[in-house]
């Protein structure tokens, strides 16, 4: 198929990578411009689909809106027969989901109707979901709404937000491999009306840590937010992201720690810290951090 690819994360580049090794003949790549980043964060950087698209000889483009005359008339213009979309970034306008001759595919993250919107993989580990997925989808005007042509189910289990991310951004490129090859008996579903959930987007206040939330609460927020934004706690003003933490025997006030280990008191049970990483620093190991700046038991975490 002549296919337009729109995508912008490290989550939409196995798709785009699949679609090529399939065969399909990838005809322009839409992403979201370069924002500033690098070590200095002033550096323009392209998204990781713009480089994937460059290495591979791809034309892209990176409009700010496709609510235009004329950046319509430029996608209609490609004449598609299909567009897949994997976490692009842009709302699509009718004209648009209208262009290509089989209509637009969404890749997206999670078993609809739960988890529409634009943070699928963290809400479902902040709410304890034991499974989640991938669905493909048809795309319609409104968020996530449409008809599903194929779903794919895994286990959450102690995963992190990246993990997670991994794995499904690689199972949903074959996914939807599949899906293409035999597009014919793929029959679109209409979502169930019952179960429909949103995944706001994540706000960075989030990731600080309450710890009088019980600990099971706590653990899922700092899975949910690794690898960013990170979920945090303050100490003598220095901000310290938890990168991995297990949930452990103990109670007392929350926030205080209950040992020399970094296991810390929640509004329910306690929570050891493994991994952590301080301002401007690398990650460690906790044993790594506590040789070199020890945080004794009673001591109160902001």
């Amino acid at each position: 198929m002549r296919i337009i690819f729109m995508g912008t994360p490290d989550f939409a580049v196995p798709a785009l990578v699949a679609l090529i090794e399939a065969g399909h003949e990838v005809i322009a790549v839409y992403t979201q411009p370069p924002r500033p980043g690098g070590r200095r964060g002033k550096e323009l950087t392209p998204s990781p689909v713009h480089r994937e698209a460059e290495v591979r000889g791809i034309g892209v483009r990176h409009p700010v809106s496709l609510k235009s005359p004329e950046a319509q008339t430029e996608f209609a213009a490609l004449d598609a027969d299909i567009a897949v979309v994997a976490a692009y970034g842009l709302i699509l306008p009718q004209a648009v989901l209208d262009a290509p001759r089989l209509g637009c595919l969404n890749i997206h993250a999670s078993i609809l109707p739960r988890w529409r919107g634009a943070a699928p993989i963290q809400r479902a580990i902040l709410a304890g979901d034991p499974t989640t997925g991938v669905t493909i989808m048809q795309m319609e005007a409104g968020l996530d709404t449409g008809a599903m042509l194929a779903t794919l189910r895994t286990t959450i289990d102690r995963k992190s937000a990246g993990e997670l991310t991994a794995e499904l951004a690689d199972r949903g490129a074959q996914l939807l491999v599949g899906t293409l090859r035999d597009l014919a008996v793929h029959r679109p579903v209409r979502q169930p009306e019952e179960g429909v959930t949103y995944a706001h987007k994540i706000d960075k206040a989030e990731a600080r840590i309450d710890f009088s939330r019980e600990a099971e609460a706590v653990e899922r927020q700092v899975r949910a937010f690794m690898p960013v934004p990170g979920a945090f706690f303050e100490l003598d003003g220095e901000r310290y992201k938890v990168l991995a933490a297990e949930i452990s025997e103990g109670s007392g006030e929350p926030g205080v720690t209950l040992d020399d280990g970094l296991t810390i008191a929640c509004g329910s049970g306690a929570l050891r810290v493994t991994r952590i990483q301080r301002a401007g620093k690398p990650a460690m190991d906790v044993a790594d951090l506590l040789r070199g700046r020890p945080v004794p038991a009673g001591t109160r975490l902001g």
